[in-house]
């Protein structure tokens, strides 16, 4: 009997605990995924509100004094991007990844950065523009052109997950620096967040001038052609957070958690765009070397999306 206790030891408590924790952390990345849809959810609700409200005030002729409607469907895709980051974070920390997870974050990224922002794009930029007499013509096929690229974003949003779930190890047509992981064409909530922190900038107020319209256009579409692009942006992967730092990264942290709780408007604003147009300054930077004379670095490390 000792001898069959010594081959087969007893599990101790502490172990079963354990293993019902690493059995249970399979939820929390998920969790935040159901947030990601639920934000999603709210933001779509929001954008319908701010349209039937503008319509409302269409037919009677009143005036709409606050437009945050469409200021709160920009918080709310800003926030869905960070339970975006904090999911896959999560999941790959605690071990937990699946590919049940996977799929899930997919779908919810086509609801929360997908949907929801392409509604909020020709809702807020589209709908409400100035019918003045002499550009009635130009208005009715700006609103037009406006429903297109909402919907090229859409798909383009889409076309790029499904190329997620069916490619490993992708690498950029730029490569750049060894050792740095970039993503493959823009990141969808990096394109929603665009979206988002326009709005956000501009505190909701839709646009009515044909020009800024036509502003706003150019810039969903390059957002649409940026995610389906195999250009590449960094994804900031190699940012490991369980490893030491340098102080002044913590430093650099603390001041953007600060800029954006106390300017969330601008900085917002200042970030995505950039974030939008480094992809851009890369290509530009790739193809002025080759054509300089001047090879760029070997790329050695298969880039990840995400």
């Amino acid at each position: 009997m000792e001898e069959q206790l010594e081959i087969y030891p007893r599990r101790r408590k502490e172990d079963l605990a354990s293993r019902r924790l690493r059995k249970g952390m399979y939820v929390l990345p998920s969790l935040f995924t159901t947030a990601n849809v639920a934000l999603g959810c709210y933001a779509l609700m929001q954008v319908i509100h701010g349209i039937v409200q503008y319509a409302v005030a269409k037919a009677t002729h009143a005036p709409v004094q606050e437009w945050w409607h469409f200021d709160n469907a920009a918080k709310a895709i800003g926030f869905a991007v960070l339970f975006d980051g904090l999911d896959g974070r999560i999941a790959r920390m605690t071990h937990t990844t699946s590919d049940f997870g996977r799929e899930l974050d997919s779908l919810a990224d086509v609801i929360t950065f997908g949907i929801a922002p392409a509604l909020l794009a020709w809702g807020w930029g589209f709908q409400q523009i100035s019918t003045d007499i002499s550009y009635t013509e130009v208005v009715t096929k700006l609103t037009h052109l406006g429903t297109i690229a909402s919907f090229l974003f859409l798909i383009a949003g889409a076309s790029r997950l499904a190329r997620f779930n069916i490619t490993v190890n992708p690498q950029p047509s730029n490569p750049g620096r060894p050792g740095k992981k970039y993503f493959v064409g823009m990141p969808i909530p990096a394109a929603a967040g665009v979206i988002a922190a326009v709005v956000h900038f501009s505190a909701g107020d839709p646009l009515v001038w044909w020009g800024s319209a036509v502003t706003w256009l150019l810039i969903v579409v390059i957002a649409a052609y940026l995610m389906v692009s195999t250009w590449r942006f960094y994804s900031f992967k190699d940012i490991d957070l369980r490893a030491r730092q340098p102080f002044r990264l913590i430093v650099i942290f603390g001041l953007l958690f600060a800029g954006i709780w106390f300017f969330s408007k601008p900085m917002l604003f200042v970030i995505a765009l950039t974030y939008m147009f480094s992809g851009v300054f890369w290509r530009l930077q790739w193809i002025f070397r080759r054509r300089g004379g001047h090879p760029p670095p070997t790329y050695k490390e298969a880039s990840q999306i995400s």
